[in-house]
């Protein structure tokens, strides 16, 4: 049996629009990322992929993604929602734009902290730290496991448990597992799948609502290395994000 893992990042949400650092913050897509999240499902439903079960994480921006997407394929699956999934905590960064965090910061210093894997900004202040505690969609728990701030690498860390423990085991069944998650969390999980070296983590970027696909193959691991989007079109979005200055 061949088991088969989709990686989606949820469809285009309000701060991806406006350039900002979201990190943890719970924003909504926006009509743009709505249809690029009902389109990966047609894609989906096109290639006959059909997700035995979907796990995502609990900001709302993957959430509705992953409505609009079972709503195109007519599939009604388990979803699991998973804090572990949810994107990286931008700290300090959180809410700025990218515009000004690169004119304060500098371009070294600003790439290292957005795309290196050991960058971590400052520790966001407390007052934000303590609203983020009200949000419905983030548990006190989570928060507490995932603090102030984060790099890259501890995103990897929180998100290992869930591709030997709750991914692998799937896929090993012969069944398909869809991820809907956020451009840093799909990061760190593409470097576990791909054996990513620094430079090429710091070089990935995956654009909002493209289906990438990996298969299992016995002896061989997940492939492709990088694996293969639904869409062809979908490497020269992605290139677009690394113009833009990268996930």
């Amino acid at each position: 049996m061949t088991g088969h893992l989709i990686l989606l990042r949820h469809g285009q949400s309000t701060a991806n629009a406006a350039g900002i650092f979201t990190g943890l913050l719970d924003v909504p897509l926006t009509a743009v990322g709505e249809a690029q999240a009902t389109q990966a499902g047609i894609a989906l439903r096109d290639a006959g992929v059909r997700p035995d079960l979907v796990l995502t994480s609990t900001l709302g921006r993957a959430v509705h993604t992953v409505d609009l997407v079972t709503d195109a394929l007519g599939l009604d699956v388990l979803v699991e929602q998973l804090w572990q999934l949810g994107e990286r905590n931008y700290g300090a960064l959180t809410g700025m734009t990218k515009t000004r965090a690169r004119t304060e910061l500098g371009d070294a210093r600003f790439q290292s902290l957005r795309r290196s894997l050991h960058g971590r900004p400052p520790a966001m202040p407390l007052s934000l730290w303590f609203s983020l505690r009200m949000s419905p969609a983030l548990r006190r728990a989570s928060l507490k496991a995932v603090g102030r701030t984060e790099s890259l690498s501890d995103v990897v860390t929180r998100i290992r448990p869930v591709l030997y423990a709750r991914i692998m085991p799937t896929v090993l069944e012969g069944r398909t597992v869809l991820v809907v998650a956020h451009g840093n969390s799909l990061r760190a999980l593409c470097l576990l799948l791909d054996a990513l070296t620094e430079a090429e983590v710091e070089a990935l970027n995956l654009p909002t609502g493209q289906p990438l696909l990996y298969r299992l193959e016995a002896g061989r691991g997940f492939v492709p290395r990088g694996g293969d989007y639904l869409d062809p079109s979908a490497r020269a979005a992605a290139a677009r994000v690394a113009a833009e200055g990268g996930t």
